[in-house]
């Protein structure tokens, strides 16, 4: 159920089709055509999909992780208490139902996979220009999906009987600012695959330039 709701029905339904309204580049035109065999996906293109999609899960993970092990007011237990909680046995000082009626660490997963594609689909405004140069006020649309994204997902968080449907549980200030610290550097990590995106291609316009040259 919180699959269905953080990939199928936040992440990938109001924002994916906002990013439809987004404006184009500035230098659309100053960009050659495409070549007709030239494939969409580039493999540069495609390594930084890779990029992003190891760092949403890793960031995903890491909510998880921080919540037993490094937030002050959970468990702080071990990572080998924790890699090996299927094999948990309770004794007087460590009890293993945590595990089981605890929701507070899947929430923060949950809260982290849907606060990184909102970020992401922030990342989505240019394939190519930072969010410098096109902010996100360019396309209104998609900060209001945005908005209505999150919207949804406090409900099923803070209003009673949607949060036991969804086994979450409600997130503090704490565990928020935990959230966003862990979500941000999905927008550092594009802006620096983005600047070498523009730096290929600043090398690619200028060697077709020299190369008009030298025809001429």
């Amino acid at each position: 159920t919180q699959s269905t709701w953080g990939v199928n029905l936040v992440t990938d339904g109001l924002p994916a089709t906002a990013l439809s309204f987004n404006p184009t580049d500035d230098d659309i035109m100053d960009k050659p055509p495409r070549q007709y065999d030239e494939s969409i996906v580039t493999p540069w293109l495609f390594f930084r999909y890779m990029v992003i999609g190891v760092y949403i899960g890793v960031g995903t993970c890491l909510g998880y992780v921080w919540w037993y092990m490094y937030y002050p007011e959970g468990p702080m237990i071990s990572w080998s208490q924790l890699v090996n909680h299927h094999n948990c046995v309770s004794t007087p000082a460590f009890d293993c139902t945590m595990f089981k009626v605890d929701d507070r660490a899947p929430t923060m997963s949950l809260s982290v996979l849907v606060t990184i594609e909102m970020f992401n689909a922030l990342n989505s405004l240019s394939e190519n220009q930072s969010l410098l140069s096109t902010p996100p006020w360019c396309n209104m649309l998609l900060i209001y999906a945005i908005a209505l994204s999150f919207s949804l997902h406090f409900i099923i968080l803070y209003v009673p009987v949607f949060a036991s449907m969804f086994s979450v549980a409600p997130l503090n200030l704490v565990e928020w600012v935990a959230v966003v610290c862990l979500s941000f550097p999905v927008i550092l990590i594009d802006e620096a695959l983005k600047f070498i995106s523009r730096r290929i291609e600043n090398r690619s316009a200028g060697y077709r330039q020299r190369l008009v040259k030298k025809q001429q």
